[in-house]
């Protein structure tokens, strides 16, 4: 099984047609016929300076929403990144399976005398280090307080409650990561750009928390003009959960 592949799958498979895309130094937004969707902005730190970061720069609306979402597949961190987003905006969300659940009291319900784990740096984890049994981060780049992301095999499958970033599908972790998680552990895919996808179920996710575009272009201004996603305007936080 492959989450990339199968999330591209699931999408319309017609022609559908590009109205604005925006890569700001945070947030990158597409939007299209169907409607709009985000992804945190990705870049390769090492790429070196006047080299090109996306295929099609400049002339990406000449492009369908199909071509652009097939560079989630693409090794250029900041063209799966353009990727994800045009996944996101082509999402057929079922309304029905969204919820208010919170992400972070979620885990620190499920957590409560239990260990969890934490992939991907969020403002929240001093709150859930302080209500749950055991708290690990996992950081690609760990800082302190965190452990590095190859301590995955090791650490996951001891966890009760398992957090992974919507990012991992953008840096191709998520299939790994995902392995490692024990069948009755508690499994979310968290953060803005996680897609709103029951595709996620299939590999054993209960519940994912991530974004739906209300006003694209509000979002993609705002984006545009480097705003961090706390002072992002035109979207709103929403869950979607396996059991309703």
């Amino acid at each position: 099984m492959n989450i990339v592949e199968d999330l591209l799958a699931s999408l319309p498979q017609e022609s559908i047609g590009l109205r604005d895309v925006r890569v700001g130094p945070f947030w990158t937004l597409v939007w299209t016929e169907l409607g709009a969707g985000l992804a945190s902005t990705q870049r390769d730190a090492h790429t070196p300076h006047g080299h090109s970061l996306i295929r099609w720069a400049g002339d990406v609306l000449d492009h369908s929403a199909k071509e652009l979402a097939g560079l989630l597949k693409a090794k250029s961190p900041m063209e799966a990144a353009l990727g994800m987003a045009t996944v996101n905006a082509l999402l057929e969300v079922d309304e029905a399976l969204l919820t208010d659940r919170n992400a972070s009291a979620e885990i620190m319900q499920r957590g409560s005398g239990k260990r969890v784990v934490i992939i991907g740096h969020f403002p929240f984890i001093p709150k859930v280090r302080r209500a749950v049994g055991h708290l690990d981060v996992l950081e690609l780049d760990p800082k302190a307080g965190e452990i590095s992301s190859a301590a995955a095999a090791e650490v996951i499958p001891q966890a009760d409650v398992v957090a992974i970033t919507g990012t991992s599908l953008v840096n191709k972790t998520f299939d790994e990561l995902i392995q490692h998680c024990r069948p009755d552990s508690f499994v979310l895919v968290l953060g803005p750009t996680s897609p709103l996808s029951p595709v996620l179920f299939d590999y054993g996710v209960d519940l994912v928390a991530g974004t739906q575009v209300i006003d694209p272009s509000l979002a993609m201004t705002v984006a545009g003009q480097g705003a961090i996603f706390r002072q992002m305007r035109g979207v709103r936080l929403v869950t979607m959960a396996k059991d309703g």
